[in-house]
This record gives C-alpha cells, structure tokens and sequence, in this order.
C-alpha cells in the first residue's frame, strides 16, 4: 500500500510513518516545515519527504492519503486555500483517512497480527508513561511495539512494530503487546472525536485530567465525555488503570465502566482491593499493593509525579503477567525521554557550575510538577532560574495566564518569553514582582538570563517547541 501523509513531521505522524515504513508499505508525506529531528528520522527510513501542502502531490496517486490534524478546510487572506492538496483530494473523490483510523485498522486491530494495545491517557504524563511502559515490557522480554510522543532514550527510536506474532500464536488468540500515547486531543477536522477513542486498548491508563486544550474543548466537562469514550472501548477482560487522586476521573468511571479497575495514588484513596500506592522520596521508593510492599524503584529521575507515572506503568505491565518486583527493578534502568528534564549542558564557574536543562512542560499543573521535582533534587538553597514560554494553543489564548505564578511559586527567577502573546505577560506575573522578567524575543531573554545567572544556577527551560534553540544559545552566553 502507498500512503501518502499530510502533516508528517509531527511527533504522532512521523511515528505513524516509521510504524508504517516498517510494516512493508510504500510512505510518503509532506509539510509545511520539514525539521529535523523527525525529517532526519524519517529520511534514514528512506521515506521522501515534500515541502508544503501543493495540489500537484495529487500526482503521486497514493492508495489512501493520510490527514493530520495540522490540516484544516482555511483559506488565506487573498481566498486561496491553506492547504491545497486537501483541496485537490476531496475534488477528486480520492480516499483518504485520518492518522489514527489509518494505524487502529492496519497496525493496531489488524486480523493478521491482533495487538494487546496498552493505552496511556492524561493531560500530563503520556509521553514518560508510554515510555516507562514500553520499557518494562521489553525488560521482560515481551518485545513490545510502541508509538511514544517523543524519543525514549532507552530505545533511541520513538515507534517500532516489535515483535510479530507466530502464526500459532494468532490461532490461539494471542495478543502481542503494543504500546500507545493516547491523546485526547481530536483526530482530524472531518472527525472531531479524541485520537484514542480509535484504538480500542484492552489496558488503558487515565493518569490525571484537568482542562487543557481550550481551542477545542469548552471545559472539562467536555474532555471527561472524552475520556468516557475511551473507557466505552474497553473489553471486560480488560484492565483500566486510574489515578484515584483525580476527582476528574472518578467523574468519567462514574459515568460507567465495564472492565476491571485497579486504582493508583498519592493517598488513601489507593488503597483498596486493587489499589497501588508509593512510600518514600521519588529517587527511591516503595511500591504498596494492597498495602503490601511488592517492589522497589530507584533511579535519578526526579518528581512525585513520575512516581506516580511509574506505579501506574507497573500496574499496566501487571496485567500482561509482569510481576510488580520485576517492572519496578527494570525502572532502575529507564532513561527518561528526550526534553524530560534533560541536561542540555553544564558551563564552569568559580563556586559551582550553572546547569542548563531542557523540559517539554508548557500547561501550569506541568510547570509546578517540574520545578517541584527538580527543587527536591536541588534542595532549598539552590537557586532555580525558569526559562519559559506559552506556546501551546491554550495558554496562547491566555486561557490559564492567571495561574503562571502559582507555577512558578518555587523558582527564584522567572524569565517568560512573550513574543507571538496577544495578552500581557508582565500583568500576569505582576504576582511574582521583581522575580519575574519579560521580554520579546529569545536573545533578550537570553540577556537577562545572563544578567542575572551566578555560579551554581540551575537554568530550566520549559517550553513545547524548539524555543528558538535557545539551550544551546544559552550555553555559549554563559560560557562567555
């Protein structure tokens, strides 16, 4: 089967490609910016990559075109349409479908090779939880596939089929294991329903759920309908893994569930039958279920909520016969994902380096997670400066500007680039006072950075796209 992807260096699309590449079809895909590092990826795969969304890609006469959300029915202020490949398809009566459908009907749910898909939903966590996920199954020699939101450093790769069944094993209905970021964000602009609600996942996690994506969603209420969608698709045999701290997500269940829960948590609230609980500081802890001790993490990964994030993969794995001992030992070895408090780089100084670090986090709830964690690695006298910017959809609108100092309660210095905003970011942080700088573009933020950096800082940048490369950027500075 050729495909041909429209919107294809996406974290979702680009993986689809590769899933797809791999799997013997025929890819193709354009977009409006072919970047790196998904365009290098995809190239290594030998996958032809076009700049742009132009008609005359209607020549490449695919067997099915496959629509990213990233492409809409708009036209430009001169009338011509945005995109007019979608255009020239829909003129033509040519097939297509969307990112989702397309990998729930050929990978996912495909007769040939039945899928045991493990589903990760939330607002916050997907992408370290997909990952944490897919790597206590390969650590048990289960060989799972995935399709992650970013690049789990354990595997360098961010989707893979993993191992094929035999054909004795689809006989007897056995299910191989794969792995997937469930995002409730919607499928495409001929369906608006969320990403998961096609993947029918017989083990589906619901991390946590607050409002976000407020350019699609009028508030929560409605992303819990979503949610409740997902948890419809689940079989009785099937396993749903809850946060029971999310009074959000006990909402959804109480809409109705058909399938077995097991409940993870923070309080009191997991400790039930089937509940899951943690003891002890995030770099070395006990997993409890049913109040019992059943196995131990320890790693350098920072945070309450990757513990939580971690008891809720153990969970998972558990209902695919992965012991509870053995998925919290491989954790020792997890790596975390690219733009997960990554170190970008350290630059000398008399008195103590200054640490430059790189993180995905952009929602409010995420920001405060983040510096949370990195404050209990750190320690209270450490001064932490936070480097940011509102890029997502949601807080472009400004939608939660009102909450950035609460995010931000615990850094020492904030610095918010406020370049593309259409509302104030210096009234927003007002709150803050002079612990919180604005400027316009990332070499004024990077000035004041500089400015106000001493020996032993610890530099956060927090943002869901590249930041201008300010990591880098910022690096030389310092040095200098």
């Amino acid at each position: 089967m050729h495909i041909h992807i429209l919107g294809i260096c996406g974290t979702f699309m680009g993986g689809l490609a590769a899933l797809a590449r791999e799997a013997g079809h025929q890819v193709t895909g354009c977009d409006a910016a072919v970047y790196p590092p998904m365009s290098d990826q995809l190239r290594s795969l030998g996958i032809e990559l076009i700049e742009g969304f132009g008609a005359e890609q209607a020549q490449l006469n695919p067997d099915v075109y496959v629509i990213g959300n990233v492409v809409s029915r708009a036209h430009l202020a001169d009338g011509s349409p945005k995109f007019p490949l979608m255009e020239a398809i829909l003129e033509s009566g040519a097939s297509y479908t969307s990112g989702p459908q397309w990998l729930a009907e050929n990978i996912l749910n495909h007769p040939s090779q039945p899928r045991h898909v493990l589903a990760v939903a939330g607002t916050h966590g997907k992408t370290t939880t997909t990952s944490m996920l897919a790597w206590i199954l390969q650590a048990a020699g289960l060989e799972p596939g995935f399709l992650v939101g970013g690049v789990p450093m354990n595997f360098g790769v961010s989707a893979r089929l993993g191992r094929l069944s035999s054909d004795a094993e689809v006989a007897a209905h056995k299910r191989t294991p794969f792995v997937i970021e469930a995002d409730e964000y919607d499928t495409a602009f001929f369906d608006k329903r969320s990403k998961f609600v096609h993947y029918h996942p017989r083990t589906a996690i619901l991390n946590n759920l607050e409002f976000d994506h407020a350019d699609i969603f009028d508030d929560l209420a409605a992303i819990e309908r979503q949610f409740h969608h997902l948890v419809r698709t689940v079989p009785g045999s099937g396993r749903m893994v809850v946060n029971a701290d999310e009074d959000s997500l006990q909402r959804v269940l109480d809409q109705g569930c058909w399938s077995g829960v097991a409940k993870f948590g923070v309080n009191t609230n997991a400790t039930g039958s089937e509940g899951w609980s943690i003891q002890g500081e995030p770099d070395n802890f006990a997993v409890l279920h049913r109040g019992l001790e059943v196995g131990r993490v320890q790693w350098d990964i920072t945070g309450v909520h990757n513990q939580l994030n971690a008891l809720a993969a153990i969970a998972a794995a558990e209902h695919l016969g992965v012991s509870p001992a053995q998925a919290a030992a491989s954790l020792t070895e997890f790596q975390n994902v690219r733009r997960r408090m990554e170190v970008r780089g350290t630059v000398p100084r008399a008195g103590g380096e200054l640490t430059v670090y790189d993180d995905f986090a952009h929602h409010p709830t995420a920001i405060r997670t983040t510096v949370d964690g990195l404050r209990r690695k750190v320690g209270p006298n450490a001064r932490i400066l936070a480097v940011f910017e509102p890029r997502s959809n949601t807080m472009k609108l400004g939608t939660m500007k009102s909450q950035l100092p609460w995010s931000l309660a615990d850094v020492d210095l904030a610095f918010c680039h406020s370049g593309g905003l259409d509302w104030d970011a210096v009234e927003a942080l007002l709150p803050m006072g002079a612990r919180a700088l604005v400027a316009g573009s990332v070499d004024e933020v990077i000035a004041q950075v500089v400015a106000a950096a001493q020996a032993g800082d610890h530099v956060l940048c927090m943002s869901n796209g590249g930041f201008g490369g300010i990591h880098a950027k910022l690096l030389a500075a310092l040095a200098e």
